[in-house]
């Protein structure tokens, strides 16, 4: 198993050490903005990757903005994966676990085995519930619950036999704002999620996100990362 540095700046470095990249066929659910399978096409330009996003509105962006090759994006949810048996030889789910709802826990992680081909992998990548940035966010996002279920979920999924666990690790991640208002809009307005954010809230927030902040507004957080690799076995 390679050793990782405890702060790691680039995640698509951790992933390329687990797994080969070259030419792999990859499903990403919630991919999000899909800033990593961007980076890893630029990085290995065979490889294709399928984007499945189930925020209409992020989906909405993903389809209108600049095309990267061999980049699709498709409306669906980790639970209900509209893709055929066996088609990739890998699977990612970046902080997006804990964002399915937990009684589908289990049904996303079976589709997951399902599209993969046999002795595909999975590669999980879920934050951890700790640490001062974790304790910013919790102020309108409480996801302890959640996040712990996601690792029970996964837990499962090896219990089955189904899947081994082929490499796990836990690592720190630089995350940083230039200022309240780009924090605020990028974590707390999400398009995925309604936080019910009012006046009282946002200014607790925002004076919480002070006693980090430097002279110019701009805070540096280290996020700690926990990444486990599942290999599909049958």
């Amino acid at each position: 198993m390679p050793q990782l540095p405890a702060l790691v700046t680039n995640e698509l470095d951790v992933l390329a050490s687990l797994v080969p990249l070259a030419q792999a066929r990859i499903v990403e659910a919630g991919c999000g903005a899909a800033q990593l399978a961007r980076a890893l096409l630029a990085r290995y330009p065979e490889a294709r990757v399928t984007g499945l996003e189930v925020d209409e509105r992020q989906l909405a962006k993903n389809l209108a903005a600049p095309a990267t090759p061999g980049l699709q994006f498709l409306h669906g949810g980790a639970q209900a994966m509209p893709l055929p048996d066996a088609a990739f030889d890998g699977a990612l789910m970046l902080k997006s676990l804990h964002h399915v709802p937990v009684p589908l826990m289990d049904q996303a992680l079976a589709e997951m085995a399902r599209v993969l081909r046999p002795g595909g992998w999975l590669y999980v990548s879920e934050p951890v519930y700790a640490g001062p940035y974790n304790e910013l966010v919790r102020l309108y996002n409480e996801e302890g619950e959640v996040r712990a279920q996601a690792q029970r979920a996964l837990d499962r999924a090896v219990a089955t036999g189904r899947w081994r666990q082929a490499a796990e690790h836990r690592f720190d991640m630089p995350v940083g704002f230039a200022s309240f208002a780009e924090f605020e809009q990028r974590q707390m307005r999400a398009t995925y999620a309604d936080h019910r954010i009012d006046d009282a809230l946002l200014a607790r927030v925002r004076a919480h996100y002070a006693r980090h902040a430097d002279a110019t507004g701009a805070v540096a957080f280290e996020r700690p990362v926990h990444v486990r690799l599942l290999r599909l076995d049958r």
